[in-house]
């Protein structure tokens, strides 16, 4: 039976809603009292953005503004200059601002047993280089922990984009069918349609998951009067695949909670087809893409200078415009392409050992409890799905130290819980931070202190994935060499997480200086960008014929 209309998914990072916990701590638990009481907690926007702000002199975006003389891309007191306003170097623009208790002695312990989680400006200067190594080998298909799959996407919107398709968006638990109306390159007309995937569909066989894939679609059409039409058809396919075509490819491995047996060389498009023409539906599998090329289409769509794709929520992936003659896979004549979207699949970076020098106790902790253990090693640094475990295991090494009361239950801890610790830290309160981690330590008595210190955890572990998501786009501004890039990202933690984006932007800057960039939030790339796509290919086989 088929389960219409559910709610949207929500992801763990959204927002400052409070995680739903076990039971409530009463405020009795909290020791308020001045035992190890913060001399300087955290006020916005001096101690969230530095000594002195983000991007200049003062505040958070500097005296003449953002591209301004002290400003992030300003030349005297900026980001890109020698110094932010109060004399510090390059280097050390990218450590955090250090814990500071009335307990001296416990601040200094807590920062030394962090350190393996704070990045200096050489080690970024590394994963950079080590980044842009693999690049090259991925495109030249020599060994890579990075895929750099061609997906034969070779242009992106202009604005002539026409045409009803339909879009089916897999990638969690909910799968939705879509239809989109474009006309003049807008979109005048979307429908949608939720249905719910079983445990035993993510798990039996592939051949199970596709036939009730079909049987949404066919229930989504019949809803609409549309059985009988002829219809374009966009798949998002948000795993990763070893793509033959815009509209062909192979799974590599399943990721996310899904396991599906016998899908070992399958074309999952052809598999769709298949399915849907057993149906007797006149429906076209058209384009088959990931919700990152998704994103940088649906980017594209609103400002030309997209060039590069980021996704920033459970997952973490990115896409950009590689060109065609630095890509060695190709299937099909390519000599009319100038620039082709490459899907990078950065998850997976590191797998090969290439990122050992940042790995630390807390990370092989969050590895070990992983679904998927010993893989998608730069993932478990950024994604969403691991930001929670890795709050909790520095957390429990810290207790297990003597530096914190307790150590938190394994699971406790959410990526809601570090959004919500770095903005309550970004006002300087402190309560909901000790009643969440009363409940996540089971009735522990926490100070005012003690949530201080989770603070500056999640700020901490904030800072590094921001630094590291930084580097692979700034690695990419720099290969593109362009004027301008806009980069479209998209993703709850990117939305949600009060502090990443300026972060990126901080970031982003120091890397490359010398490249102009804009980070765009862009939506729903699996549903629209999807049909987009379609519309793309439609109009690039009508030009060749």
């Amino acid at each position: 039976m088929l389960a219409n209309s559910l709610p949207q998914r929500r992801d763990v990072t959204e927002g400052r809603t409070e995680p739903t916990g076990k039971k409530t701590c009463p405020q009795s638990h909290w020791n308020t009292h001045k035992t190890d009481t913060v001399v300087s907690t955290v006020t916005a926007p001096p101690y969230m953005n530095g000594t002195n702000g983000l991007n200049g002199t003062h505040g958070v975006v500097a005296t003449n503004g953002l591209n301004g003389t002290n400003g992030v891309n300003g030349t005297t007191n900026g980001v890109n200059g020698t110094s932010n306003g109060s004399g510090e170097s390059w280097e050390k623009q990218f450590l955090p601002p250090p814990l500071q208790l009335d307990d001296k002695a416990r601040a200094i312990k807590v920062e030394s047993r962090l350190s393996g989680l704070v990045l200096c400006g050489a080690t970024l200067k590394r994963v950079a280089e080590v980044f842009a190594h693999e690049i090259e080998n991925g495109l030249r298909q020599k060994p890579s922990s990075l895929q750099m799959e061609n997906t034969y996407v070779p242009e992106l919107p202009d604005g002539t984009e026409e045409g009803v398709f339909l879009a089916l968006d897999l990638g969690g638990t909910n799968f939705r069918v879509l239809y989109l109306e474009l006309c003049g390159g807008e979109l005048v007309r979307e429908d949608v349609k939720h249905y719910h995937i079983s445990d035993e569909l993510r798990l039996g066989p592939g051949e199970d998951l596709f036939n009730f894939l079909a049987d949404c679609v066919l229930d989504f059409l019949r809803s609409e009067g549309m059985e009988k039409d002829e219809l374009s058809l966009g798949f998002t396919f948000s795993f990763p695949m070893k793509q033959h075509s815009i509209s062909s490819g192979e799974l590599i491995t399943w990721t996310k909670s899904f396991k599906c047996g016998g899908m070992a060389g399958v074309d999952v498009a052809a598999l769709l087809q298949r399915c849907l023409n057993d149906r007797g539906l006149k429906v076209t599998v058209q384009v088959l893409l990931n919700d990152t090329t998704g994103t940088l289409v649906a980017g594209a769509h609103l400002d030309p200078e997209v060039a590069i794709g980021v996704i920033l929520g459970t997952g973490s992936n990115g896409c950009y415009m590689e060109r065609a003659d630095r890509v060695v896979h190709w299937e099909s004549s390519y000599e009319r392409v100038h620039d082709v979207c490459v899907d990078i699949e950065w998850g997976a970076f590191g797998d090969n050992g290439c990122l050992n020098f940042l790995r630390t106790d807390f990370d092989e902790e969050v590895d070990r409890n992983s679904l998927l253990a010993t893989s998608f090693t730069f993932e478990k640094y950024i994604g969403g799905k691991y930001l929670g475990d890795l709050l909790c295991a520095v957390l429990g090494g810290l207790a297990r130290d003597g530096l914190f009361p307790a150590t938190p239950v394994w699971g406790e801890l959410q990526s809601a819980h570090v959004s919500m610790f770095e903005e309550e830290n970004s006002v300087g309160d402190w309560e909901q931070t000790a009643e969440a981690l009363c409940e996540a330590c089971g009735g522990a008595l926490i100070s005012r202190a003690d949530a201080f210190v989770a603070q500056h955890v999640a700020r901490v572990i904030s800072n590094r994935a921001a630094q590291l998501v930084s580097v692979c786009i700034a690695t990419l501004l720099r290969r593109m060499n362009r004027n301008h890039t806009a980069v479209a990202v998209d993703g709850s933690v990117f939305k949600r997480h009060p502090r990443i984006r300026n972060l990126m932007n901080k970031y982003i800057a120091l890397l490359a200086p010398k490249d102009k960039f804009t980070l765009l939030g862009a939506e729903d790339g699996s549903g629209k960008g999807s049909a987009l796509t379609a519309a793309i290919a439609a109009r690039v086989a009508a030009r060749s014929t």
